[in-house]
């Protein structure tokens, strides 16, 4: 499998710059890796969308988590309406917010969505509106090791630094069947303000007092272990060429490259590896509110995936231009409806049919 990774490492590096991953973030206080994936610099390519008459131009920045499937819905929208330009660039989740919050964009993008707080500094209001959603999980590189194991105490205790070589007893024991090699554990984790690491933090400090008492949950944490690379295309390609490694990212993307994921416990004591139906399960689990936001920390049910997360589009309440609105308003509503059938092939999950029904009714809302 991992001669397949090797050979794709270039091919990796040209179509994250394809996917005009202009990357930009917080400081860590750990060493950043400056992978080759992503740090031109370079705008989003830009794909025409619209159907709503006339001409217009979008902007919007945000999440990496969701960016590969993002791209994909303005490429297929722009062969059916070649009407509006549509930009994306994935600059993280904290950026996001701060450039939907300024006004500089007219759309932003956050796998957290915002706090009440944020939302009041929008001077023409919020509509948070979950678009797809996806599993975050456990990528790793390890030549000739598939099918890995990592229970909840171990995954937790790797990112704290405390079970720093791959043939820890701890991980054998879950692990009676593999070879596991006599090499440290190289963490990879994001550098940059990200929702990812938001979720992915949300979670440890679910389960892990130690760690809701050390890093704690955020956007940007003090990291106790580990090499820093920008958004889920750094932390990927960082993956690719460091033997030993093991990081989060969306699922999607370790799926594109062929990367081994850990199968992981959850709640109920299950290892489950990552896949469509096991991330539905657990979106089944939560029931989104009257604002459409929910953070899933710890799901229920045996079949469940322990770390999913709806990831969504900040779009304003009302739009000076009133052809500007409706442009975004097609769009999304193209997005909720046929360009969902594009998520499971690029690593996320469709949105349940009551969900899409509620966040159309949000779209709608959207006022000139």
């Amino acid at each position: 499998m991992f001669s397949s990774m090797r050979s794709t490492r270039k091919a990796f590096v040209f179509s994250a710059i394809a996917l005009s991953m202009s990357l930009s973030g917080c400081p860590s206080n750990s060493p950043t890796a400056s992978p080759p994936a992503a740090t031109n610099g370079s705008p989003a390519p830009v794909a025409n969308a619209g159907g709503g008459g006339g001409n217009a131009s979008l902007t919007g920045a945000g999440a990496s988590f969701p960016a590969p499937l993002y791209q994909r819905w303005f490429s297929e929208y722009n062969k059916q309406n070649p009407n509006v330009q549509v930009s994306y660039q994935s600059v993280g989740s904290g950026a996001g917010v701060e450039q939907f919050t300024q006004g500089t964009v007219d759309f932003g993008a956050s796998d957290t969505g915002m706090k009440q707080e944020e939302i009041a500094k929008v001077a023409k209001g919020a509509v948070l509106l979950p678009m797809t959603a996806g599993s975050i999980v456990l990528a790793y590189n390890l030549p000739d090791v598939k099918g890995l194991k990592l229970p909840r105490a171990v995954y937790t205790d790797i990112f704290l630094g405390k079970i720093k070589t791959w043939n820890d007893p701890r991980i054998a024991q879950a692990n009676p069947g593999l070879t596991l090699p006599d090499r440290p554990i190289t963490v990879i984790h994001r550098s940059d303000g990200s929702g990812t690491t938001a979720v992915f933090t949300n979670h440890l400090s679910a389960i892990s007092p130690d760690w809701k008492g050390g890093p704690g949950a955020g956007k940007t944490v003090n990291w106790p272990v580990g090499v820093g690379a920008k958004g889920n295309e750094g932390v990927t390609a960082q993956l690719l060429q460091s033997e030993g490694a093991i990081g989060y990212v969306e699922y999607g993307y370790a799926k594109q490259q062929n990367i081994p994921v850990a199968a992981l416990e959850n709640k109920a004591g299950k290892f489950i590896d990552p896949s469509g139906e096991a991330a539905a399960n657990t979106l089944a689990a939560a029931t989104l509110p009257a604002d459409l936001q929910v953070s899933i920390t710890d799901p229920e049910g045996d079949n469940s995936y322990p770390i999913v997360t709806y990831t969504w589009i900040m779009a304003y309440k009302t739009y000076e231009d009133p052809q500007k609105a409706q442009a975004l308003k097609n769009v999304l509503n193209w997005s909720l409806t046929e360009g969902q059938k594009y998520s499971e092939e690029l690593g996320y999950v469709p949105l349940p049919a009551p969900v899409v029904q509620k966040v159309q009714a949000a779209v709608n809302s959207i006022q000139p």
